[in-house]
Order: C-alpha cells, then structure tokens, then sequence
C-alpha cells in the first residue's frame, strides 16, 4: 500500500495543477530535486570535476540501485543520457550482417523502427513484422513460424508510447531463449510503472529513461546488457571512458555495459535518476504497478461512461497510460483546451505510430498517463473536463 498523503507531500503542485503525465515526464518527487539542485549549486561553487569527485561515492551507488530495480548486476547497468540513444548503443552493437532477419512488431515506437529500417538499408538487414493478436498485442503464438535460419533478433516495445497497451514481453523472451535469439526490449514507457526483473523478461538487452514513470530528470536514461552477450558486441563509439588506449595501435573496450558510457555525462542528472530509482524502490515496485494499474482502470471506467468518447487502448493487459479520443474534438485541440484548465495530457499521432494508428485508421489519439500521485478524485475532475468541452 502506498501512502498517497506522504508521495503528495513530495510532490509539487498536485493541487493546483492536475498533471496525467503528459507522456513527457512525471511530476519529480522533492528528495530528486534537491539531490538535482544541490549538486548543481556545488558545481556553481567549486567546479564540476571537483563537484564530481565528491560525489564519487553518489554516483557509483546509481550502478546498485539501477540493479536493484531491474533484478539485474550492477556490471550490467550503463548510464546513457536518454532511453533512445541508450537502445541506439545497442541495436547499432549487434553483430547483425547481410541477410539477418529481425523480428519486431506494429507496435513497435518510431525511432526504433527508423533505426531498422536504416540498418535494412546500410547492411541488408531484413525486418519480418509480427502479428497481432485477437486483442493487439504482439501473437506469441505465431512467433516460431516467423523464425528462420537466418533470424538473429527479437526486438520490441514493452509498452508502446501510443496507448496502454502492455505487450506480453516474458513470453517473448521463452520465445527467444528457446530459439537462441538476441531480445531487445524498449522498456521507455513500462520500467517506473510496472514491476520489472530482467530474467523474468528473458531479455538480453533493456532501454529506459528517467523522465518517465520513474519520475527522474529528464536528459537521463540507463541500458541494460547481459554478462552473456556483452563480449560479443562492438559499440558503435568509444572514447577514453568506454575503452582504454592499450597501445599504439590498439585499444581494450571498458569491461561490462560500462563500453557504451562516455566521460562526459550529467552528473547531476545521473544523481538524480539514481535518487529516483531508489524513492521508487522504497515505495515498492509491486505496489507502484499495482495502484497505476487501478487507476488507470478507473480512468477507462470513466471516460467510458462519456458520449462520443472511444477508448483506444489494445491489449489483454493494460496499463496507466489511456488512449481516447472525442467525436468532434481533435485530440490535439482536446489537449490545448485541458491544459487552458490545469490539465496535462498529451496526443500521439500516425507520423509516430505508423504501423499501428495509421493501420487503424487513426490520426491521432489522446494520450493521459496516471501515476500513483493521482486521486480518485482528480480521475473525477479530468473525466467532467472531458465531457463538458
């Protein structure tokens, strides 16, 4: 059970502004912040590498909780300045060549499928898209049929940006471990909100951000890569953080996740999300999923009871994130004409979902995202906004 009282109190603003999300970032509890300000206020002070050598201690502590949270070895944790470019370091990685087949599915977010679609491009990448099933999400059923002698990945979105779809990412790893597959999970969306643990997921690899549900800073972000396939995989970029210049002409690639890190980062920001991770642990990550998840329940009952509105979400599981729109109201003018309440949500529209609205025949949908800060009451007050416009 999570004391709301208790996470209001950190929380700024809950009051007078009634914030669902707004698919950017969660509203940062008061514990992050100071963490945030008061190391930039030392190295207002003494400089930042002397800021960053006092705070040595700090920042090695992001390795441990970010394995706590993911059920993962601190080794295995890199601290990457956002969840795109952290599953760029990755994908980009892979020891993928010409002809190797990748296995993804419509629900896939866009800057994943653009990096496919240039790899298809530059290297002769092949991408088989996975149906859907009956309710949206990925079929596993019809997984093993897509594979074939040269399919070398599996790679998906968790919980796509575009609805509350939660796609069922465990038995794809089954999937994917019993055929020897690489699996790549996009977990931007999902990690903050639902209770996460790597080896359950079976995943090899695993992209987040902080700004999310994990209510961190924004321009942080973290990549998971297994003991069992690190060695394998060549970073597209080094520098003299991810590698040591071990002779004239060689070099030798830092050990473990730490090769896709570089010297210069956002201590502050790494601070912070590490701060974050550790308020999250603290309220517990069952807990968190569990209250997200009802009150996103809650949000569907709601808008549900409301003529001319249509749910959009996909999925035999859903999470906090409600997707919607209104007869007669362009989900874009909704959002303008909430936010001039107080209310923040945001839209998503086809030129990021192509293979999944644009196949639905959607533009765009109205996208509010619940946190376990929300009430019942302001679930009450979004849903009179709603209506009444």
């Amino acid at each position: 059970m999570i004391d709301i009282d208790a996470v209001r109190a950190d929380t700024p603003a809950c009051e007078s502004l009634l914030h669902f999300n707004n698919a950017g970032a969660a509203l940062m509890p008061d514990p992050v912040y100071k963490t945030v300000a008061d190391h930039l206020s030392l190295e207002r002070e003494i400089g930042g590498y002397e800021a960053a050598d006092k705070a040595e201690d700090a920042l090695q502590g992001f390795y441990d909780a970010l394995a706590g949270l993911l059920g993962a070895k601190p080794g295995e944790i890199a601290y990457v300045e956002n969840a795109t470019r952290a599953w760029d370091m990755a994908f980009y990685s892979l020891p993928l060549r010409e002809g190797d087949r990748i296995i993804t599915h419509g629900s896939e977010y866009a800057s994943n499928y653009l990096a496919f679609l240039q790899q298809a491009k530059r290297r002769g990448l092949v991408i088989d898209l996975a149906p859907s099933d009956a309710s949206g999400q990925i079929d596993v059923a019809a997984l093993a049929g897509l594979i074939g002698p040269k399919t070398r990945l599996i790679a998906i979105t968790h919980v796509p940006t575009q609805g509350g779809l939660v796609n069922p990412a465990a038995e794809v790893g089954r999937v994917a471990r019993e055929h020897g597959l690489l699996y790549l999970l996009d977990a931007c969306q999902s990690v903050g909100q639902i209770d996460l643990d790597v080896k359950k997921l079976g995943c090899h690899i695993l992209s987040g951000t902080g700004r999310k549900f994990l209510r961190g800073p924004r321009g942080t972000g973290f990549l998971y890569v297994s003991d069992e396939i690190v060695e394998t995989l060549d970073p597209p970029f080094i520098d003299l953080y991810a590698a040591t210049w071990s002779e004239t002409d060689s070099y030798t690639l830092a050990e473990g996740a730490l090769r896709f890190e570089n010297w210069e980062s956002y201590v502050a920001g790494r601070l912070g999300l590490g701060e974050a991770v550790r308020y999250a642990l603290k309220l517990g990550l069952p807990a968190i999923e569990n209250r997200v998840t009802e009150l996103g329940a809650a949000l569907r009952e709601g808008l549900s009871g409301i003529a001319g509105v249509t749910l959009r979400d996909l999925g035999e599981r859903r999470c906090g994130i409600v997707s919607f729109d209104k007869e007669g109201e362009d989900p874009a003018a909704l959002a303008a004409r909430l936010r001039r309440d107080g209310i923040n949500i945001s839209t998503s529209t086809a030129n990021n979902a192509r293979l999944d609205l644009a196949a639905r025949g959607l533009a765009s949908v109205a996208r509010a995202s619940v946190h376990y800060y929300n009430t019942q009451a302001e679930i009450g007050r979004f849903c009179a906004a709603v209506r009444n416009g």
